[in-house]
């Protein structure tokens, strides 16, 4: 280690727990008066890379006799078996919106709006990639639950709560570490059932706050689908039109999240462009949110695009056209990567996938420790936190016939409380969070109330 143009060798700690694997520590130099110079080891926290179990196999269990009767149906009143979820709730299946959290870290160093506007852009795609074959249902969270992360590593702390049952509405608010922003939002995951398919709606509005730059980005997310719910493989696909505002400058990013179409072409696709006030394109953005962003000049873009157009043409005359109805099987897209125009620049690439997440819920290295509890958590932590859930937990460690005895008994506590609160003429009343309008689109939205962080928990309900 070179400390003040001197070269010092340094011992690594090692610690050896239970054979669980190595952990290394942070090595802290500090000067003492006499000049000599005094080491101390602080322990690095390593988070979980595996599940304590594998997830069971849903071959045996058809959903199809639960949701026959549902079609055209709203499906957040629907109780499914727990053999259907992941062993995560709902709020912290949000909470991997912050996966890729370096991009909004990026766009607030950042000089061109512009180029602020390409990282915010890539943020938006980012946050749902992790849905990527993850065909397990989030449990639905309890009235008044919670959820917090901190990741000192990605530089951000999260607070979500569950603010309404009927219709279920989740609100979060996440900040950076270093005060470079804010990012908050409240969703309403509006399912329903379409014979084949399940669509799942996100509605409710995602606002981002620079708050070097004093601007505020504000969205929607696309419409995602699960097909083939009675029969074969499920897969999904994200599908509609997000538009990102800047509302300091008026930019607007306009992205078209592609429906995968009868021959699979354009499966996973996203493209669209920035542009300013007057709507001039400045730049356009294309990829696949299961895989990367780029941007490029639009003129480029828009010359590869008549050229592919024309290529496109001249197989669809060589081919005959079949049926239209929607695919059994999921399509396979004409390339597994996305082509990279000349002159292009990479935005965002999906993290890869660890070797363990096909047994794992498809989980990614992110989602795999968003239920990791430790004593020390355990006792800071407020008790509507869902990672103290029984029912999740037990999923979690395999326990499957006490996950749903659990996910019963909870669903009753809470048709219990709501009866009892309707004869005593009591209205619920959030926590964390309270109804007011965005302070950007001024639409109805759920606001962060404060003093979460100040740890001072008390007249918490009894949910679990």
């Amino acid at each position: 280690v070179l400390h003040e143009n001197k070269f010092f060798s340094i011992a690594f700690i090692q610690n050896e727990e239970n054979g669980s694997g190595t952990d290394f520590g942070k090595i802290q130099l500090s000067v003492m008066e006499n000049f000599s110079y005094c080491f101390s080891f602080f322990p690095i926290s390593f988070h979980r890379t595996s599940l304590p179990s594998p997830m069971f196999s849903r071959n045996d269990f058809s959903i199809w006799s639960i949701l026959r009767k549902c079609i055209g149906m709203e499906l957040s009143k629907i109780t499914m078996p727990v053999i259907f979820n992941e062993p995560l709730s709902f709020l912290q299946r949000l909470t991997e919106y912050m996966e890729h959290t370096y991009l909004i870290h990026k766009a607030s160093s950042l000089s061109s709006t512009t180029e602020r506007m390409q990282c915010v852009a890539a943020f938006a795609v980012s946050a749902v990639a992790s849905q990527w074959e993850r065909t397990g249902k989030p449990f639905n969270p309890l009235l008044g639950e919670t959820y917090e992360l901190i990741r000192d590593d990605l530089g951000f702390r999260l607070l979500s709560e569950q603010v309404s049952h009927h219709p279920p509405i989740s609100a979060f608010y996440a900040e950076g570490l270093n005060n470079d922003f804010v990012f908050h939002g409240s969703i309403y995951p509006k399912l329903k059932f379409w014979g084949k398919s399940v669509e799942a709606e996100p509605k409710g509005t995602m606002t981002l706050e620079l708050l070097e730059h004093n601007e505020a980005y504000t969205w929607t997310n696309p419409t995602c689908c699960v097909h083939n719910i009675i029969v074969g493989k499920l897969w999904i696909e994200q599908y509609g039109n997000v538009e990102i505002t800047n509302h300091k400058t008026g930019e607007k990013c306009v992205l078209s999240f592609k429906p995968c179409g009868l021959f699979g072409k354009e499966l996973h696709k996203v493209e669209g462009y920035i542009q300013d006030k007057s709507k001039k394109k400045l730049c356009a953005l294309y990829g696949k949110w299961t895989e990367c962003l780029y941007s490029v000049d639009p003129a480029t873009f828009e010359a590869y695009k008549k050229n592919d157009k024309k290529n496109a043409e001249e197989k669809k005359s060589s081919k005959q056209v079949g049926n239209t109805e929607e695919p059994d099987e999921m399509p396979l897209p004409d390339s597994e990567s996305v082509y990279v125009i000349p002159g292009s620049i990479l935005l965002w690439k999906i993290t890869p996938r660890p070797p363990n997440s096909a047994q794992m819920y498809n989980f990614t290295s992110f989602a795999m420790a968003l239920n990791e509890l430790d004593k020390e958590m355990e006792s800071v932590i407020p008790k509507t936190d869902c990672r103290l859930r029984p029912d999740i937990r037990a999923m979690e460690n395999g326990e499957i016939d006490l996950a749903s005895e659990e996910k019963k008994r909870l669903e009753e506590k809470q048709r219990t409380a709501r009866k009892n609160r309707s004869k005593s003429e009591e209205d619920w009343k959030t926590r964390w969070f309270h109804q007011g309008p965005n302070p950007y689109t001024g639409t109805q939205d759920w606001l962060y109330s404060g003093n979460y962080w100040d740890r001072n928990y008390f007249n918490l309900p009894d949910i679990y």
